[in-house]
């Protein structure tokens, strides 16, 4: 009796492997990631929150390499390679405090910084000096702050910059190509969007408060063109919706509208993280409740083109609550996202961890044609392309007129 062992080469999907994945890790109460970056030898380096602020290496995979862990109650807000391979973390105390801790590329800590009770710092930024610098604000004048430091965390200059339009919260900044800074803050029910030269002297500033909403921003971006590119939720209130969407506003390089945008469905997307990708487009990921697998919440992805239209969304998750914190665009032209995944049971959490595709695609599948039914066998060959007919035991390659083409093994 024959057995056949058929091997169809070209009806099978082909699944491209090393594009995307997904990894979870820690596993305690409250437990989920925060900020997310690419590091130089390919793989990411993870803060946020696991027993205490936890710094986490992965390599390209997503496999651990390493964990640190920094006081029992803190939490990770941002993380960034430093120019010498190592690592610099903002995170928040046990007590409230600001913190900016620096490690070796090992994750061992360098030194520290706590900052006075009254200074609240959201983001930082390494500086081509080696230094940082530190956006945030006063809680007992509500005034934006800026706060420069040298390669060690000691201050070399504060820059107080006067508000009067009552609280100020996510002071998010970024330093420009011209030297100087801009930051965008949310101020109750308006976002302030200001510019200031390399001594943070005020250049402009602008304001948006869209009508019937309240706008939270959540990351600030100098685009292509030389403008900016706001990223956060709007809230709104009309017929078809009332509740959370994500938000996009692009201004031109003196801070004027050019245009803005929002996607949501009939429930609550909150929009936690933005950047412009290599093609001149924006992606953003935070959680959604109108979209996904059924669970109270799933991370959302959403791509757009420069001006904002929509090209592609992607969800993940899966019963539980998920979210996603922070998305990066990595070398390979992908994604990277990590935020927070809820067990199943037992009321713990996850930090969360996932790569896409260009498409946000965890695995792509690529289907080749099917042949006909009427197709015809018009050659036999060898594994070398030889006619063989008569050779048992070995693969034979049928070739057929409609140009498809089976792979077989002959037992006998």
């Amino acid at each position: 009796m024959k057995k056949h062992l058929y091997i169809i080469l070209l009806i099978l999907p082909l699944i491209g492997f090393g594009q995307g994945w997904e990894q979870t890790f820690g596993g305690g109460i409250g437990d989920c990631g925060y900020s997310v970056q690419q590091t130089t030898d390919g793989g990411y380096i993870i803060t946020g929150r696991s027993f205490g602020t936890v710094l986490l290496k992965t390599d390209e995979n997503g496999e651990q390499e390493w964990s640190q862990n920094f006081d029992g109650t803190d939490t990770g807000h941002s993380v960034q390679q430093t120019t010498d391979g190592g690592y610099i973390i903002l995170m928040t105390t046990n007590t409230g405090f600001s913190c900016l801790l620096k490690t070796d590329e090992n994750g061992e800590e360098e030194w520290s910084q706590i900052f006075t009770s009254s200074l609240n710092f959201d983001s930082v930024q390494q500086m081509t000096d080696g230094g940082y610098v530190l956006y945030g604000f006063d809680y007992d004048t509500y005034d934006l702050c800026l706060l420069k430091t040298d390669e060690n965390g000691e201050e070399e200059s504060f820059i107080t910059i006067v508000q009067e339009n009552g609280y100020l919260q996510n002071i998010i900044g970024k330093q420009t190509l011209d030297g100087g800074y801009v930051v965008v803050s949310n101020t109750g029910n308006s976002v302030l969007l200001l510019k200031t030269d390399e001594n943070g002297e005020e250049e402009w500033s602008q304001y948006f408060s869209p009508i019937y909403s309240m706008l939270q921003s959540i990351s600030i971006e100098q685009s292509l063109d030389g403008g900016y590119i706001i990223m956060g939720s709007l809230w709104l209130e009309n017929s078809y919706n009332e509740g959370w969407d994500f938000y996009l506003l692009k201004t031109d390089e003196n801070g004027e509208e050019e245009w803005s945008q929002n996607f949501g469905g009939t429930d609550t997307e909150f929009l936690y993280s933005g950047q412009q990708t290599s093609d001149g487009g924006y992606i953003s990921c935070g959680s959604t409740g109108s979209f996904g697998n059924g669970g109270s919440n799933d991370v959302y992805l959403l791509k757009t083109d420069g001006n904002g239209i929509e090209q592609w969304s992607q969800t993940f998750g899966g019963p539980g609550s998920e979210g996603g914190h922070s998305v990066q665009q990595t070398l390979d032209g992908g994604y990277i996202i990590v935020g927070g995944k809820q067990q199943e049971s037992g009321g713990k959490h996850l930090i969360y961890l996932i790569k896409t595709n260009e498409f946000g695609n965890i695995t792509s599948t690529i289907e080749l044609p099917t042949p006909t039914s009427k197709r015809e066998l018009i050659k036999t060959t060898n594994i070398l392309g030889q006619e063989n007919t008569t050779i048992k035991n070995q693969p034979l390659i049928e070739i057929y007129d409609d140009g498809s083409v089976d792979k077989k093994y002959i037992i006998e």
